[in-house]
């Protein structure tokens, strides 16, 4: 089996999160302001407990090049990814403190927490599968966004982030950790039972990634209401 048989086994799920409402939204430059500023900030906590994740696959990694294909990983995290994320949020008014102040929400919790945990009570194919609908998910979108003609390039807020996803670079980091992902499942049967479990923690996964998104969607700025006058 490879990812796209991981991707095929749960193609509903997969769908609802790379064409998610917010993702059209922010393609079309219609995204409202406080959505995207509570995914950034959810998405630095995010990331964090991403690096977290990959150093995890260090030490579940029974071989030594398995353990040096997941360092690139933490390194490129921690000193570009992050620090790139760090940059852009700046752009929109918000500071590194700013960041590291900022509460997990629900679904950014249940998300990490669960990727977590399945390489603690698995092994490194068990934390790849929960760990891969971001990277290659992410991967997906910039390249479907950059290749719609109907994405808005002229006056999106938001053209900035399309443009990082959608970039040679990301595609190709994204590729060769694809390759690693698609090693590691080389052997395992679709159909077996361990090839059922590896689905079951790809789509909950993908199931997170949608509540991530939806979180965002959901952070609307409430209308205030009018004060009574009734004595």
């Amino acid at each position: 089996m490879n990812h796209q048989d991981l991707i095929n086994a749960c193609r509903k799920d997969w769908d609802a999160y790379t064409k998610h409402a917010f993702i059209q939204q922010l393609a079309k430059g219609t995204l409202a302001q406080p959505c995207f500023l509570h995914y950034l900030k959810q998405d630095f906590l995010f990331l964090k407990q991403y690096a977290r994740a990959y150093a995890l696959a260090i030490y579940k990694a029974r071989t030594l090049a398995d353990m040096r294909k997941a360092l690139p990983s933490v390194d490129a995290l921690l000193d570009v990814e992050i620090s790139y994320h760090v940059n852009y949020c700046a752009d929109w008014g918000l500071t590194e403190s700013d960041l590291e102040a900022e509460d997990e929400d629900f679904g950014t919790v249940a998300y990490t927490r669960y990727v977590l945990d399945a390489g603690m009570q698995g092994d490194i194919v068990d934390l790849y599968a929960a760990l891969a609908p971001c990277s290659i998910g992410y991967a997906e979108i910039g390249r479907n966004l950059c290749n719609d003609k109907n994405t808005n390039r002229e006056d999106n807020p938001f053209a900035g982030w399309i443009a990082l996803y959608g970039s040679d670079e990301f595609q190709q980091s994204v590729a060769q950790g694809t390759e690693h992902i698609d090693a590691l499942l080389a052997d395992i049967d679709l159909n077996s039972s361990r090839g059922r479990e590896l689905i079951r923690v790809f789509r909950t996964a993908t199931r997170m990634e949608i509540a991530f998104w939806q979180q965002g969607l959901d952070a609307v700025e409430p209308v205030p209401r009018p004060l009574s006058l009734a004595l």
